[in-house]
């Protein structure tokens, strides 16, 4: 056991899970939980982050301010798959290290998806709602069996994606900036772009990482091309998508339906967009799976020994 080295866990899901406990100090004698399910931001961190070399974070931004105030901090453990609320430059200025595994969490965001996809095809957050007010009448939705659905992302998330779509027949567009050919030709798909994409695909979903090049990839501009009879599901990150331009689009007709787990600011503020019937939301659960909860534990422990220069 190391007795040296002084941990930090700042996630609260990670520090309420007792196996995840349980197999962080078989390795560390001396662990600071969360226990207080403190929100941990900015000098209430920066506080909590003090006196401890290693720490373990999940959506706590980790900004120039918080890094350069935290001389004796040397590695981070990435609890989740996301790096947008770590600051890249400010880790190297600063000489932090990381230790961290993409894709641990991707079964639970896709099933998620596929929730989503035949929720909202068969009118579920609608017909629950009018339920619920007293109203009893039946909708009439349609299959996702032979839907057309467009990827946008083909990483570890859209990968694990193909082959469940597959099984339900459909027809599968991706557009990414990597070259995944290989994975593609196994597969029997072929790459387009986006606009095609967001043109032909009767369901889209997003699963880029969020930076400074697809902030705002799903513009006003292009939502507009996207079917009226379409739904649009965002499970990656908030800032992807316009969604004023998305609460109009639902509004207007314009567009069927969306599924948002992910908002540009959390907890949601825009009480209009959702009570929209064609809505669904959820409370950024794409992760939230007893399985992925441990895979992304126990990557951020290893990642406490197996770490590097960013």
């Amino acid at each position: 056991m190391n007795k040296i080295d002084k941990v930090a866990v700042c996630s609260r899901s990670f520090s309420s899970n007792p196996i995840l406990r349980e197999e962080l100090l078989q390795k560390y004698a001396n662990v600071t939980f969360n226990d207080e399910g403190l929100s941990l931001n900015g000098d209430s961190l920066v506080k909590f982050l003090s006196g401890h070399n290693k720490a373990i974070t999940a959506l706590e931004r980790l900004d120039e301010m918080v890094l350069s105030s935290l001389p004796d901090l040397k590695v981070v453990g990435k609890y989740g798959v996301g790096l947008d609320m770590i600051d890249m430059e400010a880790m190297r200025k600063y000489g932090k290290e990381l230790g961290w595994t993409g894709g641990v969490n991707r079964r639970s965001v896709s099933e998620l998806v596929i929730s989503f996809a035949i929720a909202l095809l068969r009118h579920v957050p609608a017909a629950q709602r009018e339920v619920l007010a007293g109203t009893w009448r039946q909708h009439m939705g349609g299959y996702l069996s032979g839907r057309t659905v467009g990827i946008i992302g083909c990483g570890f998330i859209g990968k694990d994606l193909v082959p469940l779509l597959q099984a339900f027949g459909c027809t599968i567009l991706v557009n990414d900036i990597q070259d995944y050919s290989a994975f593609y030709k196994e597969h029997g798909i072929t790459p387009v772009s986006i606009e095609i994409l967001l043109e032909q695909s009767d369901i889209v979903t997003i699963h880029t990482p969020l930076d400074d090049s697809t902030r705002n990839i799903l513009s006003a501009d292009r939502l507009a091309l996207m079917k009226p009879e379409s739904i649009l599901i965002n499970a990656a990150r908030g800032e992807l998508v316009d969604e004023e331009a998305l609460k109009i689009m639902l509004k207007t007709g314009r567009l069927a339906a969306a599924a948002l787990d992910v908002f540009a600011v959390e907890p949601p503020q825009d009480q209009e967009l959702l009570e929209l019937p064609n809505f669904l939301v959820t409370p950024h659960i794409g992760g939230s799976a007893r399985e992925a909860i441990l895979a992304m534990g126990r990557a951020a422990i290893s990642g406490l020994d197996n770490h590097h220069a960013v």
